[in-house]
């Protein structure tokens, strides 16, 4: 059987297109296992470290921005339906009391930088998040589920923590830690 370049261009075609749905499925089938591997909100009244974290904008967050202030951390996804129902209120607090002596962080957790900077300039967020990176995960490890968020208080010990989506009047009683 004498097969003649075309076809074979094509077969190939077809072959490297049958196989991108795999590729996805094994990206999902990691990212699952890294999820069932996440451990668990962490306990009330532990101290939270916080990393240095290189921000979407260019700038860096620094741990000692946190020192004596309330501290909360956010991790999202633009894929994620409920992170997309609170980001709106998690903005709002941030105009609300960034200049009162808040401190945010939010970590996107999507595939790329760009996919989460692209988000953000979408939605006109403002503020201050970061891309969880390697670095990232090993010095603050994300909590199974998404959204989370966690507060840590003024003394660098957690006070709050959240697994999922909270509701507007939620997202603006975290104020109340200030």
């Amino acid at each position: 059987m004498r097969i003649d370049r075309r076809t074979l261009l094509l077969h190939t075609g077809a072959l490297a297109a049958a196989s991108l749905p795999l590729q996805a499925l094994a990206q999902d089938a990691s990212a699952a296992a890294a999820e069932a591997k996440a451990p668990p909100l962490p306990a009330l009244g532990t101290a939270l470290k916080l990393p240095q974290v290189s921000l979407l904008d260019g700038s860096v967050f620094r741990p000692e921005q946190a020192d004596g202030r309330l501290a909360i951390v956010y991790w999202w996804a633009s894929t994620c339906p409920f992170c997309a129902l609170q980001s709106p209120e998690m903005q709002k607090l941030w105009l609300a009391h960034k200049d009162k002596g808040l401190v945010l962080l939010t970590l996107s957790i999507d595939k790329k930088p760009q996919d989460a900077q692209a988000y953000l300039n979408k939605k006109g967020y403002t503020f201050p998040a970061g891309w969880v990176t390697p670095e990232v995960q090993r010095a603050l490890p994300k909590p199974r589920g998404l959204p989370i968020t966690l507060v840590r208080g003024k003394d660098g010990k957690l006070v709050q923590a959240e697994r999922g989506q909270m509701f507007a009047e939620d997202v603006e009683q975290l104020s109340r830690w200030l």
